[in-house]
């Protein structure tokens, strides 16, 4: 039941309008004067509070100041007798919902606490939102507890309250970018913007226009001025991923924001000022890329004056089973299905593959397999074949490179594709339907 306060030193009248209003199904309390208000504010969770402007021991117009400083999320309502623009102006800044004068809320007030009401549940709705998004961003939302994995989380909050420029380094799906943004939420920063950009997504005149913005009339197409995103993400954190990937002019361009924070936009005279922290990330050897000529040593030690390299997921097995876990959770409920368990093959399965695409292609073999599995257990069956059937270590299981081996391979691959409908598989196989199930007794599929 929403809770709604009057604070009025007329005791009739404020009799009389809380039993309006709890005719609505509202729970009132009432208060007589600005201390008294305080006090139930303590006791209870107030939603909304209809405030008398002249009190006892105050001004109702300066009472919802600092009431709206104490509790941000409930609304306040102003009363007065003798209505004025200067106050009513005073009321809305002070983040009054509303000032009306007494003897017009015999019509409006009940409208108008539902307005209220309405606006106060949003509030919450979007702080318990905030909040989701923060912890799904936070060091402790990154799951895994290997000691390599613990390592990079330790120096990465170390850096993070910091304005010091960090260079992540990987192979590509090891979790660059969830580690960026939770650098970035456990910064100073973190109310501003995190802006993120692939710098191996576009070409070089694109990415430059992405990045430091254009004027309008700067080139063909460039009908009006553009913000770069180094603009878009002033006072907050920029992400530039596969930074290895920049072209030789805006590896110079980035230094200059670098070493003065400024830059210049495509088409512009005079530079433009921005406060960034920046965070980079490559699966690249930058080394010997600077060997190669392809990237500058100046922008690589301005880069690098803080680097962390995220383990591979084969480097990390222990964190695989929680990660799949995670993922089944996720995909299961997206699916509208029900997942209540991996069995123990199938964690080993997962286990002993080598997961060249890390991360990423655990998360997609995962999807695959809430997918296609009916029960509540995600099993070895629902895994692709050849996780199901690995090859012998170091390679050296011969009849992988057997003609039925292929065959039976390429009929899984296909059976997969049609979630197990025999006759599209036998279709898509040019083969009759007594044949297909011929061959999955014969490999027993």
């Amino acid at each position: 039941m929403k809770k709604i306060l009057i604070v009025d030193d007329e005791e009739k009248l404020r009799g009389l309008m809380g039993r309006v209003i709890k005719l609505e199904g509202f729970e009132v309390m009432e208060a007589g004067d600005i201390k008294t208000a305080w006090k139930k504010l303590d006791q209870s969770d107030i939603d909304v509070v209809l405030c008398d402007v002249k009190l006892p021991d105050g001004n109702g117009v300066e009472f919802s100041k600092i009431l709206k400083e104490k509790y941000p999320l409930l609304e306040v309502i102003l009363l007065t007798a003798y209505g004025n623009i200067p106050d009513g102006v005073q009321a809305i800044k002070n983040g009054a919902f509303d000032y009306i004068t007494k003897g017009d809320d015999n019509n409006k007030i009940i409208p108008l606490l539902y307005k209220a009401i309405e606006k106060t549940e949003l509030n919450r709705r979007v702080v318990s939102l905030e909040k989701q998004l923060g912890e799904r961003r936070s060091f402790d939302a990154i799951i895994g507890k290997s000691r390599n994995l613990q390592a990079c989380i330790d120096l990465a909050r170390r850096v993070a309250p910091t304005d010091t420029t960090v260079l992540l380094l990987g192979e590509t799906g090891t979790g660059k970018e969830v580690f960026a943004q939770s650098i970035h939420h456990a910064s100073h920063r973190a109310k501003k913007s995190f802006v993120a950009i692939n710098c191996s997504a576009f070409g070089k005149d694109l990415l430059e226009s992405e990045m430091f913005g254009h004027k309008a009339g700067a080139f063909t197409g460039a009908v009006r001025d553009k913000k770069g995103l180094f603009e878009e993400a002033n006072n907050g954190t920029i992400f530039l991923d596969e930074i290895g990937e920049l072209a030789p002019e805006l590896q110079a361009k980035l230094l200059r924001v670098l070493e003065s924070g400024e830059f210049i936009k495509i088409g512009e005279t005079h530079p433009t000022k921005v406060n960034v922290r920046v965070i980079a990330a490559t699966h690249r050897d930058l080394p010997k890329q600077i060997e190669a000529g392809e990237f500058r040593s100046d922008l690589f030690y301005r880069l690098s004056v803080f680097q962390i390299t995220l383990p591979a997921l084969r480097e990390r097995t222990a964190d695989i089973g929680a990660l799949a876990n995670s993922f089944a959770t996720q995909f299961a409920l997206k699916t509208n299905k029900k997942i209540t368990s991996l069995s123990p093959d199938f964690i080993h399965a997962l286990e002993k593959n080598p997961w060249n695409g890390n991360i990423r292609e655990l998360k997609n073999v995962i999807e695959r397999s809430v997918i296609l599995t009916d029960g509540p257990v995600l099993d070895v069956e629902s895994l692709p074949f050849e996780m199901q059937h690995p090859r012998q270590e170091g390679g050296k299981n011969m009849s992988a490179f057997s003609l039925a081996s292929s065959e039976k391979l390429h009929l899984q691959k296909v059976l997969n594709y049609t979630n197990g409908n025999k006759a599209e598989a036998a279709r898509l196989l040019e083969i009759g339907i007594a044949t297909l199930y011929r061959k999955i007794d014969e490999y027993k599929l």
